[in-house]
C-alpha cells in the first residue's frame, strides 16, 4: 500500500527516498493507524452514498480466529442510478448473542455512523431464533422501535434449511453424509495423496477414452480434486458427490494405497472401513439418490440468489421444483434403481434381492423385524 501511494504522491516518495532509512512504516501501531484511516475514508464514502436514503441491513454473527463473537453488518440501498448496492459497514464485537445484546449492538453501530433507525426498511438475518424469533428475536425488537423495518428471510437460505432438515431426518442418509467428509479428508490428507489421485484419475480417463466410454471436448472431464462439502451450503455437497461419482475408481485406488502403505493403524484401518463403505449397495444407492435430488434443488438455489430475480418468477420456479420432486417420488424409483444397478455391475458391487426379506438395521438384534430392502 505504501509503495502504491509513493507512486501517486511525489512528496511522499521523496520523504521515503531522501529521508531517514529507518522510516519503513512497519510498526504494528503505525499499520493499525493506517488501516483505521483507510477504513474511515471508505466509510465516509459509503455514508455519502446513502445521504438520508432508506436502507436495509443484513446481519450475521460468527466467531473470529481469536474466538471472539463478531457481528457483521452490511447496508443495502438504492443509489442515484436506481441500482441496488450493498456496502460492508463494519464488525462489532459482542459479548453475548442474546436478542437484546444484538439489538443494542445494531442500534449503536448505526448511531455511530449517524444513521437513523427510522430510515430502516428491511432486516435480513439467518434463521437462528435469537435473530428472527417472532416474539423475542432481534427483528421483533427492531420492529417495536420501527414498525416499517420488515424482516425478510433469504429464500435460498430457507431452501437450504429445508434440504438439510429433510435429508438428515433419515438415519441412513445422515450416516451417509458422515462418511463423505471422511472420504474427502482421507484422500486429500497430503500432497502425495492428492497427486496420486490426480494421476490415477488421469489414467482412468485415458482408459475410458480408449474404450469409447467417454468423449473429449472443451471443458469436459476437468475434475481433478475432491471439494470438501460445507456445513451450510448444500450446493457444495452436490459438487462433492458428483466428483466422487466421476473419480470413483481413482478414489478407491488411493484408499487401497493408504491401507497398504500407511504406518499408523488408525490410517490403514480407516481406509479399510471407507473402502467397505463405498463398495456397499447402500452407499451407492444413496449417492445416486442425493445427486438426483440435489441437482433439482441446486438449480432453484442458484436462481433464488440471482440479483435480478423477482418474487413472481421465484414462486413459479418453486412450484416447478415441487412438481419435479413429486414426479420423482411417483415415477422415479425404477429409473433410479436401474442406474444404481448399472453402476454396481460395472464396479463389481453386490446388488441385494429387493424382494427378499432381511433383518431391519439400526435396531437391537432382539427386536429386529423382517423387511424387504426397498422398504428401508
Amino acid at each position: 500500500m505504501v509503495q502504491w501511494y509513493k507512486n501517486k504522491k511525489n512528496k511522499v516518495k521523496d520523504a521515503y527516498e531522501k529521508g531517514s532509512k529507518y522510516c519503513q512504516m512497519l510498526s504494528p501501531h503505525i499499520q493499525k493507524d493506517l488501516t483505521k484511516a483507510c477504513a474511515e475514508e471508505v466509510t465516509a464514502v459509503i455514508m455519502d452514498e446513502i445521504r438520508g436514503r432508506h436502507f436495509s441491513v443484513l446481519i450475521d454473527e460468527s466467531r473470529d480466529v481469536s474466538i471472539k463473537e463478531q457481528m457483521a453488518m452490511i447496508l443495502r440501498f438504492v443509489n442515484d442510478e436506481g441500482k441496488i448496492v450493498e456496502r460492508f459497514l463494519g464488525l462489532k464485537h459482542i459479548e453475548k448473542c442474546t436478542s437484546a445484546a444484538l439489538k443494542e449492538a445494531l442500534v449503536n453501530l448505526l448511531s455511530s455512523h449517524k444513521l437513523s433507525i427510522s430510515m430502516l426498511r428491511e432486516q435480513g438475518y439467518d434463521s437462528a431464533s435469537n435473530m428472527r424469533g417472532e416474539f423475542n428475536g432481534v427483528q421483533r425488537l427492531i420492529r417495536d422501535i420501527n414498525p416499517y423495518a420488515f424482516y425478510v428471510h433469504c429464500f435460498a437460505h430457507q431452501l437450504q434449511l429445508v434440504v438439510v432438515a429433510v435429508s438428515i431426518s433419515t438415519p441412513a442418509i445422515a450416516d451417509f453424509f458422515n462418511y463423505v467428509p471422511l472420504i474427502v479428508n482421507t484422500v486429500g490428507a497430503s500432497c502425495m495423496r492428492k497427486d496420486a489421485l490426480v494421476a490415477k484419475y488421469h489414467d482412468v480417463l485415458l482408459e475410458k477414452l480408449e474404450n469409447g466410454e467417454i468423449t473429449t471436448g472443451r471443458g469436459m472431464n476437468q475434475e481433478s480434486s475432491l471439494a470438501r462439502p460445507g456445513d451450510t451450503r448444500w450446493s457444495s455437497h452436490l459438487k462433492t458427490l458428483l466428483r466422487i461419482l466421476v473419480m470413483w475408481e481413482a478414489i478407491l485406488e488411493v484408499l487401497e494405497v493408504v491401507k497398504k502403505d500407511s504406518i499408523k493403524p488408525t490410517c490403514n484401518g480407516g481406509a479399510f472401513g471407507l473402502i467397505g463403505k463405498m463398495e456397499s449397495f447402500d452407499f451407492v444407492f444413496i449417492m445416486h439418490l442425493m445427486i438426483e435430488l440435489l441437482s433439482i434443488t441446486d438449480s432453484l438455489s442458484k436462481a433464488l440468489q440471482r440479483k435480478d430475480q423477482d418474487i413472481v418468477e421465484a414462486m413459479n420456479m418453486i412450484m416447478d421444483v415441487r412438481d419435479c420432486l413429486q414426479d420423482m417420488r411417483d415415477n422415479g424409483w425404477e429409473p433410479l434403481l436401474k442406474s444404481v444397478k448399472l453402476f454396481c455391475d460395472k464396479n463389481d458391487i453386490k446388488v441385494p434381492n429387493m424382494d427378499k426379506e432381511v433383518n431391519a438395521r439400526g435396531t437391537s438384534a432382539r427386536r429386529r423385524q423382517k423387511i424387504a430392502p426397498h422398504e428401508e
